[in-house]
């Protein structure tokens, strides 16, 4: 099992390395060559994540203490815990769209007025402030559990 971890750790490692060196080299045009490698490198870490999913779930289900601790929650109470969870996943989804979007305009404004830059902020906090009340939300809920 170990390895399979290691394995998968080496492909993320490569993934960002290849980010990496086609954002400090532009000019190079290595895209033809790694876009291959890339696919390659992301099919065998999904290979590699079902895997660790299919021989993981096998290991825990043989230690008792995971047995006796699966038990306690019904699934009722797992249904909850997931429903939980859906504010802040939806406004964090939410929050980098519109800070995407804002920051996009933003760079774009201010190449042509500078002395707007405050007002962008602005606009950009606004914009973060849709995943803090998701996460406000989910914790107020977790409460009620």
């Amino acid at each position: 099992m170990y390895w399979l971890i290691g394995a998968m750790t080496l492909l993320i490692i490569g993934i960002i390395a290849t980010g990496v060196i086609l954002q400090r080299h532009p000019e190079r045009d290595l895209r033809a060559w790694f876009k291959p490698t890339l696919a390659t490198n992301l099919l065998i870490f999904i290979a590699a994540q079902g895997t660790l999913i299919v021989l993981g779930i096998d290991e825990a289900m043989a230690n008792p203490a995971v047995a006796e601790a699966a038990n306690d929650i019904s699934i009722g109470m797992a249904v909850a815990f997931i429903g939980v969870g859906i504010p802040t996943a939806f406004s964090t989804l939410g929050a980098a769209y519109a800070v995407g979007s804002i920051g996009a305009a933003s760079l774009a404004v201010l190449a042509e007025r500078p002395e707007v830059f405050g007002r962008t902020l602005i606009y950009l906090g606004l914009a973060e402030g849709i995943a803090i009340y998701g996460l406000v939300i989910s914790i107020l809920l977790l409460d009620k559990l």
